[in-house]
Formats: C-alpha cells, sequence, structure tokens
C-alpha cells in the first residue's frame, strides 16, 4: 500500500466518481481504477460500491477512510516538519551550559544572534561539566558550552575565551583589601568547594596539588551563588569564575587569581559525527566566530578561536 494510492482512494470517495476524480488528479480514468483494484487487494476488502454511474464508500471504505486521512495528514505533518528542519531561519537549537555561564555569557549569545535570527528558538540546560558533555554525546543537546574540555575523542571542541578565576574571601577577610592572591595564602583555610566532576572543582585541586597540599574542605555547593552565599557567611574561602562586569555581591570579595594556573578555558562542544540541522549549524557557526568576542566578565588572559 503507497500513499499516493492512499489519496487517489480519497478523492475517488470525495467525488464519488471515478471519472470526475480522474479529471482532478490528472491521471487517466483507467490508471486510476487499476491503482483503487490494487489498494483494494492489498487490504483484501472492497472499498467502494456502485450507485448508479457512479460509486460510494462501502462499509469497510468507510472505516478505512478514517485512517487514510490520518495517514496523509501525517505524511503532509512530516513533510513540513523536514521542511522546517532544513531552515537555517526556524528551529529549535538545544544548548546546555554551566552554571555559571547563565547570568551573562549565554544570554549574551543568544540575544545578539536572535536580533538577526528571530524565528530561531532555544532549548536551554545547565548542569556541571561532566554532565553537560554527556547531554551533547548521547544527542540530548546539539551543542554545549563548558570547561574544561571533554576527555576522549568522540566529541569536538573550541575554545571560546580564557579567563582568570577568583578567589571569593568575606568581605571581612585579612586579605578583603588586596587586589590579587595566590592559593598559598589560604592554604590553611577552610575551603568552600564546588562539586567533585566540576570543572572548577578540579582547577582548584591541581592548583593546591601545585602548592604541595589539598583544600580543607569544609562545605560543597554545586552553583557559584550557593558557593559565595557560603563565603559570606564565613564558612570559608572559595575560587570561582568572575562575576559578570560592574557586578557588586554583597558580604564577599573577589581577589584576582595570580597563580598561573588559576585560569579556565570556555568553549564550544559537538558531536561532528552527528548530523546537524542547518538551524543548528547557524548557530555553532556563529558561537565560533563570535563567541570569544562577547563580554564574559572578569579579567580575560585571553581568547582563542
Amino acid at each position: 500500500m503507497d500513499l499516493q494510492s492512499v489519496r487517489w482512494f480519497l478523492a475517488v470517495a470525495e467525488h464519488g466518481h471515478v471519472t470526475n476524480a480522474a479529471s482532478e488528479l490528472r491521471v487517466s480514468q483507467p490508471g486510476l481504477s487499476r491503482a483503487i483494484a490494487r489498494l483494494e487487494r492489498d487490504l483484501d476488502a472492497p472499498l467502494f460500491d456502485r450507485v448508479g454511474r457512479g460509486v460510494a464508500l462501502s462499509r469497510y471504505g468507510r472505516v478505512f477512510a478514517e485512517h487514510a486521512r490520518r495517514l496523509v495528514a501525517e505524511e503532509e505533518a512530516a513533510r513540513r516538519a523536514l521542511a522546517q528542519a532544513a531552515d537555517p531561519e526556524h528551529g529549535e537549537v538545544s544548548l546546555a551550559f554551566l552554571h555559571t555561564q547563565g547570568p551573562s555569557f549565554v544570554p549574551g549569545l543568544i540575544r545578539r544572534y536572535r536580533s538577526d535570527h528571530p524565528g530561531v528558538t532555544f532549548r536551554l540546560s545547565q548542569d556541571r561539566s561532566e554532565r553537560v558533555a554527556a547531554m551533547v554525546l548521547d544527542g540530548r543537546a546539539d551543542l554545549a558550552i563548558t570547561s574544561p574540555r571533554p576527555a576522549g575523542h568522540a566529541l569536538a571542541w573550541r575554545p571560546l575565551v580564557t579567563e582568570r578565576l577568583q578567589l571569593v574571601v568575606p568581605a571581612d577577610h585579612r586579605l578583603a583589601s588586596r587586589a590579587r592572591a595566590r592559593v598559598r595564602d589560604v592554604l590553611d583555610e577552610p575551603f568552600v568547594a564546588f562539586q567533585e566532576g566540576t570543572g572548577l572543582r578540579a582547577v582548584t585541586e591541581e592548583l593546591f596539588g601545585l602548592c604541595g597540599a589539598r583544600p580543607r574542605i569544609a562545605f560543597e555547593g554545586e552553583e557559584t551563588s550557593t558557593v559565595r552565599g557560603l563565603v559570606a557567611a564565613g564558612l570559608g574561602v572559595g575560587i570561582v569564575a568572575p562575576p559578570p562586569a560592574g557586578e557588586e555581591i554583597p558580604g564577599v570579595r573577589h581577589l584576582t587569581l595570580a597563580d598561573p594556573g588559576g585560569v579556565r578555558t570556555i568553549g564550544l562542544v559537538w558531536a561532528p559525527e552527528r548530523t546537524r540541522p542547518p538551524v543548528v549549524e547557524g548557530f555553532r557557526a556563529f558561537v565560533l566566530e563570535y563567541g570569544g568576542e562577547l563580554e564574559h566578565g572578569g579579567e580575560l588572559d585571553g581568547a582563542a578561536n
């Protein structure tokens, strides 16, 4: 059973006459009759009864007509969906990113892109770095903005911007009046860390390791706001990404981390073996070209495109 025969069947049912239906379909009357006969053989049921010089749906034809209309409607919907998927100016981009990218960087990217591409919509997901990479790997996200570079070769990565991290301390901390600090300045202090599996946790442990020490972790948080809140409460110090430019965080002070390794690189991730619809490819190309130029907050060590 093919959909063309189903469409022809519905045309005959609507006209009640094979000749009139053939004229509208611009096919020969014998060709249309043969197509209906083949359909009846496929279904093993007579679909029409003769009524005078015309035809009318049989009891079997009335049952089949309900399903035939749904079949045709589904095919038309599928074609519309495919046409939309092939349109770079319409459709949805699924983007995953770190919690720290939510306040300004990702909204800035989307705002700038949609100013020229208003028909593009976004489905956004925030999580820690290992989960963000996994979302791209298993197809739950088209693209991801994350740090550090995912391990292995299954995902492609392009760095966008490198930012210098900051030591966050309570407002009344002994270092609060300084503009810069090093990890060795707080080796013996309680530490408010990001949870394991996050990029900033890995950077923190590496920086302490270079000083021959391990952080004395007193509390763990998953989001920057939680870490800063615990620091503001005097429960320790932490290492965080720089806040958006000009933003003041009550109760804490941010000191630029002067350690050579006190940086993280934010990059774009995608699955190179997976087919990307034009709407996704358009946004990917935009991020690769302009992502390193957008204001990211804090001090930068240089951008890579």
